[in-house]
């Protein structure tokens, strides 16, 4: 059993990610796990967990949350309509096959690995974020057959490999093929509980080395309880604070704070 101190430290660590995750999803749309698998990474070294696996049970751990956090937020968005279930069903097959495909690689690769892999995604979302604009366009309507084949588990794969929902790959995949931003937001959520559910039923399952206590497979339970609960009470602060103010140059200023966390998570898988 850790001491009580170390206990309070993560505690306190914890809530404050939470928090902030809450926030930043409720005020700009994007998914909590972009900055809770860097806030569990920091948290968990600073207290003194390392080893192999630390990537693992962070990015296990995110995907936990994000089954209640995009479960909530799919059904909130349903009651106004604005699910479309149709791209749900169709691309659910492929999420899922590529989730978990993406927890078998997690489970082969170490945590530098898994930093640089992040460090990489984290990048091309924040130029995203920071440069993308709502009339760019790849089709009128959203991919079918073939092309619906290849992309769906890709979304899948490269969501679990960074421990996020569908929103960071769902919301520029659906807008960028004509489908209206509200409509693409409420969609991807559905994505995060598509991706969420069977990577974390595989990752509970999957034993972590040198893990933070109380982890169960590679999810850590305090972390995922901690987290949910503060996330459910500040994303509604979120909300209110993007409709009292423009979210656009906070996009900006966000991909810039996600570009230096993807670079210090790059220089880490580097050794420097």
């Amino acid at each position: 059993m850790p001491p009580m101190m170390d206990l309070l430290a993560m505690l306190a660590l914890l809530m404050a990610i939470g928090a902030f995750a809450g926030v930043i999803a409720g005020l700009l749309g994007v998914g909590g796990g972009i900055i809770l698998v860097p806030g569990f990474f920091y948290a968990f070294t600073w207290l003194g967990y390392g080893g192999p696996d630390l990537m693992q049970v962070c990015l296990a751990t995110s995907l936990a949350t994000i089954i209640v956090t995009s479960a909530r937020s799919v059904l909130s968005h349903n009651r106004k309509g604005a699910v479309e279930w149709q791209i749900l069903r169709s691309w659910a097959p492929g999420i899922a096959v590529g989730a978990v495909i993406g927890v078998l690689a997690v489970a082969a690769l170490r945590t530098p690995v898994l930093q640089a892999i992040f460090g990489c995604l984290a990048l091309s979302i924040a130029a995203y974020m920071a440069f993308g604009r709502n009339d760019w366009r790849l089709g009128a309507e959203m991919p079918r057959g073939i092309k619906r084949a290849i992309l769906s588990p890709i979304v899948g794969f490269l969501s679990v490999l960074m421990g996020i929902g569908g929103g960071s790959f769902g919301v520029p995949l659906m807008s960028l093929h004509g489908v209206p931003i509200h409509r693409a937001v409420a969609t991807a959520a559905g994505f995060g509980v598509l991706i969420a559910v069977p990577s974390v039923a595989v990752f509970l399952v999957t034993p972590a080395q040198s893990a933070p206590p109380l982890t169960i497979g590679s999810v850590n339970l305090p972390a995922f309880l901690i987290v949910i609960a503060m996330t459910l009470m500040t994303a509604p602060l979120g909300v209110r604070l993007a409709h009292a103010m423009d979210p656009k140059p906070l996009k900006r200023v966000f991909a810039l704070f996600l570009a230096v966390v993807a670079l210090n998570m790059l220089r880490k898988a580097a050794g420097w």
